[in-house]
């Protein structure tokens, strides 16, 4: 990571955590940040380091199968959800694991943000699907996102947190931003009242906007439903 652009992807990494830090997206040591630095090496942030403070020179970098390359520390505990995300999608190059407070209280009262409520949602991810709960820093946590990471962009880990890809670092957060935006907005709704899907008409017409199929919604609907039950 002595190349000019190295830094650079380090920098913006480690202003990226500051903000995740900064919005309550995650608190302490929690949460975890990865991007591609060529075709087989990516940078991660390290395990056990508060993300609020964290700096360039403590990132780590590790090759697709998780073998560490250099940094002092070892990486993130959650390394495998990355590298999963990575195998399963040849078109990211940026993964973000958070925290976010609304988006864990919606999992923890049973609230899916799969259903088709929001208008920038459908066209812009399709869905927010929520994935059944796995014991944090295994490899069952990582699987637990392979039915959905091939067709989603933020995820819902039960109890847990969030996951969120992107073509780069910015993309990945700005959809951290967007999951817990959509979360806080239903669970406001929800205490002001009841809360109702678009028309199925409205939401085919905003996913095929989004270039998806009518069908992606309505499938994950089922199977949220009959997660959350």
């Amino acid at each position: 990571m002595d190349s000019t652009h190295g830094q650079a992807v380090a920098q913006e990494l480690v202003k990226i955590c500051h903000l995740m830090y900064q919005k309550g997206f995650i608190a302490s040591v929690e949460g975890n940040v990865s991007v591609r630095l060529g075709a087989d090496e990516i940078l991660v942030t390290p395990r056990g380091v508060h993300k609020g403070f964290l700096r360039p020179e403590q990132l780590v970098v590790t090759d697709l199968a998780g073998r560490q390359i250099s940094g002092a520390a070892s990486p993130s505990s959650e390394l495998q959800i990355h590298l999963l995300a990575y195998h399963e999608r040849s078109d990211i190059t940026a993964v973000i694991h958070a925290h976010p407070t609304m988006a864990i209280a919606c999992s923890l009262a049973g609230v899916s943000l799969a259903d088709g409520v929001l208008p920038e949602v459908i066209a812009t991810l399709g869905a927010i699907p929520t994935v059944p709960y796995s014991t944090p820093g295994t490899q069952e946590a990582a699987e637990s996102i392979r039915p959905s990471i091939g067709r989603f962009d933020a995820i819902i880990l039960a109890r847990h947190g969030s996951v969120t890809v992107g073509k780069d670092l910015l993309d990945a957060y700005a959809k951290l931003e967007m999951l817990e935006h959509s979360a806080r907005i239903v669970a406001l709704a929800r205490l002001l009242g009841s809360v109702s899907p678009l028309p199925p008409e409205e939401v085919a017409r905003l996913l095929l906007a989004g270039g998806r199929t009518p069908a992606t919604l309505s499938s994950l609907t089922q199977r949220e439903d009959e997660n959350l039950a």
